[in-house]
């Protein structure tokens, strides 16, 4: 696992939201992970949509085409 750094003012907040919520903050330290990993799924896919590569049909996928020519 990762280790977070964070302000004091947000560590602060962090340590506010686990006491209200009863989640352990290591639940929160998480949750950002998670998000910032969405993020950058987003980003990936957005990448390939405005820079597609190649794509093979169904047809050439089943014929055994070398999918790593081209």
């Amino acid at each position: 696992m990762s280790s977070i750094e964070f302000s004091q003012e947000v560590e602060n907040r962090l340590d506010n939201l686990a006491k209200v919520t009863g989640q352990p903050k290591a639940y929160y330290h998480q949750a950002i992970l998670q998000y910032i990993e969405d993020l950058e799924d987003i980003h990936l896919a957005l990448e390939r949509l405005e820079n597609p590569g190649r794509r093979w049909t169904m047809e050439e996928i089943r014929k055994g085409k070398d999918l790593a020519e081209d």
